[in-house]
């Protein structure tokens, strides 16, 4: 079974997608090449712009079943409207209306369950798709991608998470940004969570937010300052009054986020950059030995 690792944020703008990339190429370079990303990042996933030698290579689409309705057979009852949790289904029984949204669907399957006349069918509808980069040797990273005007971001990382095309030893998720349902569909399928966090104010309120969600997953967890020579002390306190491990601080410098800026944060990596990471990796080597 692979090991499934979350690099993870409770705000935008931190460095998650950063330290996923850089990740990538220490545990590429120290541990096993047989790695892969999962960027579950589905309304704006962008970890394949650090990769100059990966080209899109296969792509699939990704299907939601939306119910039909046959107002032929429908006796607009309005029993699939009672069942549906997600006031997807009108019926309007003096008009002979009866409809599925699908924006508001969620392929649950409740209205044909409820329906006594059998009058709902299901239709597929794609909602986004997963894509997967890679060169002749290896396929390093598999991207979902959310279509536009979708609003089933966790469908999407659901499909992605368990799809046949990751297939390493060791995966990183690479998950979207904030709290929300599509952030805890990619961090409950890992093993171990890493939080980035930055030495902020806003990165610190949102860091805890993060981490009372994880708690209540039962999730073991550690966290990455980055950025971490900016002056602002109390995140370190607040993790060390909780007891919550620092696995690594990764100093601001210019020059890599220059690099950043241009694509490019895995050539000329600082030196006490590559200190903190080499530190991180052999941190973590104890840590994922449980879970191989």
């Amino acid at each position: 079974m692979p090991i499934k690792i979350a690099v993870a944020s409770g705000k935008g703008g931190t460095g998650k997608t950063t330290v996923t990339v850089t990740l990538f190429h220490y545990i590429k370079e120290n541990i096993t090449s047989k790695v892969q990303i999962a960027d579950c990042d589905v309304e704006e996933p962008n970890s394949s712009i650090f990769f100059d030698d990966l080209k899109p290579i296969e792509s699939k689409e990704v299907l939601q079943m939306i119910p039909s309705i046959n107002t032929d057979r429908c006796s607009f009852c309005k029993k699939c409207v009672d069942y549906c949790e997600f006031n997807a289904t009108v019926v309007i029984p003096g008009v002979g209306f009866a409809e599925v949204n699908s924006a508001l669907c969620h392929s649950c399957g409740a209205c044909l369950y409820a329906c006594p006349e059998d009058a709902l069918t299901e239709k597929s509808h794609a909602i986004g798709q997963l894509i997967k980069f890679g060169n002749n040797q290896e396929t390093p990273l598999i991207e979902g991608k959310l279509k536009v005007g979708s609003a089933m971001q966790t469908m999407v990382i659901n499909h992605l998470v368990n799809d046949d095309w990751l297939n390493g030893d060791i995966i990183l998720y690479d998950a979207p940004p904030g709290t929300s349902c599509s952030v805890v569909s990619t961090v409950s399928q890992a093993n171990y969570i890493i939080l980035v966090t930055e030495p902020t104010p806003f990165g610190l309120h949102d860091l805890k937010l993060m981490i009372e969600l994880v708690r209540k997953l039962n999730k073991p967890f550690g966290v990455i300052i980055n950025k971490a020579d900016k002056g602002f002390e109390e995140t370190n306190t607040y993790l060390m009054s909780e007891g919550i491990e620092i696995l690594a601080e990764i100093p601001f410098r210019v020059d890599y986020a220059s690099s950043y800026a241009q694509g490019s944060i895995l050539k000329n990596i600082p030196g006490d950059i590559n200190a903190a990471y080499s530190k991180l990796i052999s941190n973590l080597k104890n840590k994922w030995v449980h879970y191989a």
